[in-house]
């Protein structure tokens, strides 16, 4: 790996340190998690300070109401967790079903949430710190204020059009809280939200049984029968995360880790794995872009159909990984563009973090799904809640139809790898659809083309875009390389915004050397100590 060869356009660097590196989307939370490893956390410790921060700092994409995922690596190995919550058992599926809709925003979206149980659960495993002394900066961020960062701020106007004009009681605390003067903030204005600031301090205190036991339990479910919703106190209290096995698979000598479903991880390694059955070695080349394009849309293809509840389809991720139908994918590619894909739902926004010290490796991911997520936010509390729920198929017989008390397709993935040249961790990519594409084009970067970590997260990217049916491309990406995608028949189409191609960071460890990385297209940075 060569430290020192950035072939992209990249205003940062590789950072490196020998203690700790943390990477994340937003400045004031990698600050969050240097504060709390100075004060003797490790890097878990770090990890949920700017998980907790990030609530507060970009509630745009993210926040207590959301659902979390984590790979952490330890002396004894990989743990997967996934802290993604179900459907309410009271919901009125049939109706939806009957319908042919469920709205995505109010409560028939609203799944419970699970990031407090991912926090608590790591917090537990792993932590030297309380957690008081751990979301102590992002009570601060929320009581006190912060400016809004420029790419937050954007994020937070163009969700005006979608949230300012919901009606209906349970909205309302929504847009007091989040569009205070009935606009969205702008770049550097102050944003605080103390009801934010005494939930993480309850959460704090109560070591997550406020939120699901507790006060915070009886206030959502409280809001839920005032206001037209289903999530009720046995729904809280029956949640628990899951830790689970992570998946693996090797490419080209390097190893990739993906958590199992109802996360889309297996489509990273399942298009990987296609990849490696067709001999890929070089990237990016015209044959090599094609290839990996064809080879993702047909691992999304096979997810859409299967992936669903672990604890309904247990045997998913064993087919989807099958050496036969990987060689089957294989076989199907042919020079020209195939046909494409059939969601049954859309992406939305999410933050992903990464953290290192000389004892523990941490790839988190944590959203709201849409956006701000459901447009509900409980009274009093901070608490916005997600509408992962949107990510129910509705066609009888599918394994991810909509149902009470089950967990949905999830978007959200953290994602590990351990590369050949000896450097292993913590990687991901925030952005729905976007998760998994960026994944592998991460990985192909760094195995085939032999790049840095930051050099491959400058890289232009390439996404599919199943709404529209289209392959977007970088304003960056190579005209003759985009031009020949065209000729093989892909739908091309070059996107400004660089924002839909998803938000990555890196923290890696090779020996008693950290390698951090974070993305150019967000607000945030990688810090070494």
């Amino acid at each position: 790996m060569d430290l020192t060869r950035y072939p992209y356009p990249s205003s940062r660097r590789v950072v490196l340190g020998s203690r700790a590196v943390l990477a994340a989307s937003h400045p004031l939370a990698v600050a969050a998690g240097v504060e709390v490893a100075h004060a003797g956390g490790n890097a878990v410790d770090a990890a949920l300070a700017m998980a907790a921060a990030l609530t507060v700092l970009e509630p745009t994409a993210n926040g207590i109401g959301g659902d979390l995922f984590a790979i952490v690596e330890d002396a004894e190995g990989l743990w997967g967790l996934n802290a993604s919550g179900k459907s309410p058992r009271g919901l009125p599926a049939e109706r939806f079903l009957t319908e042919g809709r469920l709205p995505r925003l109010g409560w028939p979206a609203v799944t419970v949430p699970g990031v407090v149980s991912g926090w608590v659960a790591l917090a537990r495993r792993w932590g030297r710190l309380p957690l008081s002394r751990v979301f102590s900066p992002a009570v601060r961020y929320a009581r006190e204020g912060h400016p809004v960062a420029p790419e937050v701020a954007r994020a937070w106007r163009r969700a005006e059009r979608v949230y300012l004009g919901l009606k209906g009681p349970e909205f309302e605390a929504f847009k007091r809280v989040f569009f205070p003067e009935g606009r969205a903030p702008a770049p550097g204005e102050v944003w605080r939200s103390e009801d934010h600031a005494r939930t993480l301090e309850s959460i704090a205190e109560s070591g997550g049984e406020a939120f699901y036991r507790g006060e915070l339990a009886e206030r959502i479910a409280a809001f839920a029968r005032e206001s037209g919703g289903w999530i009720d106190e046995e729904d809280l209290a029956g949640h628990a995360p899951l830790w689970v096995r992570p998946l693996e698979l090797t490419f080209q000598g390097a190893r990739v880790y993906e958590l199992p479903p109802n996360g889309q991880g297996v489509v990273a390694l399942l298009a990987l794995g296609v990849l490696d059955a067709l001999g890929l070695d070089r990237y990016p080349t015209e044959r090599a872009l094609h290839l990996a394009v064809e080879a993702t849309k047909r691992a999304f293809a096979e997810a859409f159909r299967e992936v669903a509840d672990p604890e309904r389809v247990p045997e998913a991720a064993e087919r989807l990984l099958d050496p036969g139908r990987v060689r089957r994918l294989a076989a199907a590619i042919g020079g020209e563009a195939g046909p494409w894909p059939e969601p049954d739902h859309l992406p939305g926004g999410t933050v992903y973090l990464a953290a290192a010290d000389r004892e523990l490796a941490v790839s988190l991911i944590q959203s709201n799904y849409m956006g701000f997520g459901s447009g509900v936010l409980v009274p009093g509390t901070g608490i916005a809640l997600q509408n992962r729920g949107a990510g129910f198929h509705l066609k009888e017989g599918h394994p991810n139809r909509l149902a009470p008390g089950k967990r949905p397709y999830h978007t959200i993935i953290p994602g590990f790898v351990a590369l050949p040249t000896g450097e292993r961790g913590a990687f991901g990519l925030m952005g729905g659809f976007m998760q998994p594409q960026g994944h592998v084009q991460l990985v192909l970067r760094l195995v085939l083309e032999g790049l840095n970590p930051q050099a491959a997260l400058d890289a232009p990217r390439w996404q599919l875009d199943f709404a529209g049916r289209a392959l977007l491309l970088e304003p960056e990406f190579p005209r003759a390389l985009a031009l020949a995608l065209a000729d093989r028949g892909h739908p091309v189409r070059v996107e400004p915004e660089h924002g839909r191609f998803g938000r990555g960071q890196f923290a890696l460890r090779k020996g008693s050397l950290l390698l951090g990385a974070s993305e150019p297209r967000a607000d945030g940075l990688a810090l070494a100590l």
